[in-house]
């Protein structure tokens, strides 16, 4: 059925990474979402209605919220597809968070005003009305609610939108407070233990617990989340893969929405090859990555002596230092200033996010360490610039 709709109502389907494409998926994955739900919440409020059940009749609200969110869901894409203009020249794709923040929102309500109609109806309970068209309208609520989350989940993971996927699972949690609703009428109806009012808190705890998982997922990329392993290591990959890049450091991810990444990075090259030829090289990496992954990346050129022995020497003593104290640690950018009475070793340390010692305490472990000397009559001194590592590249 999702491949169906694909190639009924959306044009050039595969061409993921144009804008009006990921717009048209948005559209479809919304007008689906609003014609399901109003259908699934039309059908459970005359159950609702009919059988007296504040469960039933909650999770039908639960679905005119999911309608609300879909109509949003909506909108959102089709702002998010708008092109850059003078007040916004990164785009307007970051609008699909703001989505999700909105929609998160309105369910954590939602389920608040449920859980206080649930704790009345446990404080003041009250016989329900169970028949063969309720348990027949929950049961097709759960089967499209299943296709809901599956469809969902195919598109949001096909063009890597989180708002989808926080649909999907919102469906997922559909499913399973539906049934416990139903479970809820069954047991009365057998048994005649009034835990109408129980399932119903129940399922304005699911709604509360969805809404709470989306804010959080909208509200990352919002704050400047750390980005996936996995694209960092592709991109240090990608970039030592080039001949006379000879290490990496310093990468920053921008997200300005899906499809919408910005990023920098240092690249180290032998000093002594032609600036010229460094400088084609870097433009090939840059042009690679935009055309072929849809990143802007801007490359720093750090040109480091690879022909002096002693620079080699001291750099790799240097290193060991540094280790000794945590193998997290690295160094960069290192470079010798010799004087008639001692040598100064500069270089940059790239420390994780949470690193025990304060950027000071580092430095001040690193000069002490180097302060010692290694044994050939010279005084050392380190000048440390402590760095942290925004984007850390996993080694390679």
């Amino acid at each position: 059925m999702t491949e169906l709709l694909i190639r009924r109502f959306i044009k050039n389907g595969g061409d993921l990474h144009d804008p009006a494409v990921r717009a048209a998926y948005g559209r479809m994955a919304g007008l689906v979402g609003i014609v399901c739900n109003l259908f699934l919440c039309a059908s459970k409020i005359i159950a609702g209605v009919l059988s007296g059940s504040v469960s039933i009749t909650a999770d039908a609200v639960n679905n005119l919220s999911d309608a609300s969110s879909s109509i949003i869901t909506l909108v959102g894409f089709r702002l998010s597809a708008k092109p850059a203009d003078e007040e916004h020249p990164y785009g307007h794709a970051r609008i699909e968070y703001l989505v999700g923040l909105a929609v998160s929102v309105m369910i954590l309500v939602i389920g608040a005003e449920l859980a206080r109609s649930g704790v009345e109806r446990i404080l003041h309970p009250a016989p329900i009305s169970f028949s063969a068209v309720s348990a027949a309208v929950l049961l097709l609520s759960i089967g499209v609610k299943l296709w809901m989350a599956a469809f969902n989940r195919s598109l949001g993971r096909r063009i890597g939108s989180a708002a989808l996927e926080a649909t999907a699972m919102d469906s997922r949690n559909d499913v399973i407070s539906t049934a416990a609703v139903l479970a809820a009428c069954g047991i009365a109806h057998v048994t005649h233990w009034m835990l109408d009012g129980w399932m119903g808190l129940a399922v304005a705890c699911f709604i509360l617990w969805s809404g709470f998982g989306i804010l959080k997922d909208t509200l990352n990329p919002l704050l400047g989340e750390a980005p996936d392993e996995a694209l960092t290591a592709y991109i240090g990959k990608k970039v030592m893969s080039y001949e006379g890049v000879l290490g990496t450091h310093d990468l920053m991810i921008h997200d300005y929405g899906p499809g919408r990444r910005f990023a920098s990075v240092h690249v180290e090259m032998a000093a002594e090859t032609d600036v010229m030829h460094s400088h084609d090289i870097i433009d090939n990496i840059e042009r690679d990555f935009l055309q072929n992954d849809h990143i802007s990346l801007v490359i720093h050129f750090d040109p480091i002596q690879t022909g002096d022995e002693a620079v080699h020497s001291h750099r790799e003593w240097v290193r060991g230092l540094v280790q000794s104290i945590s193998p997290k640690l690295t160094i960069h950018d290192f470079r010798i200033v010799e004087g008639k009475t001692h040598t100064n070793l500069i270089f940059d340390t790239v420390a994780p996010h949470g690193f025990a010692l304060s950027d000071a305490e580092l430095r001040s472990r690193i000069q002490q360490l180097v302060g010692q000397g290694r044994g050939d009559g010279m005084k050392y001194y380190a000048v440390v610039t402590v760095d942290r590592s925004y984007a850390p590249i996993p080694e390679l």
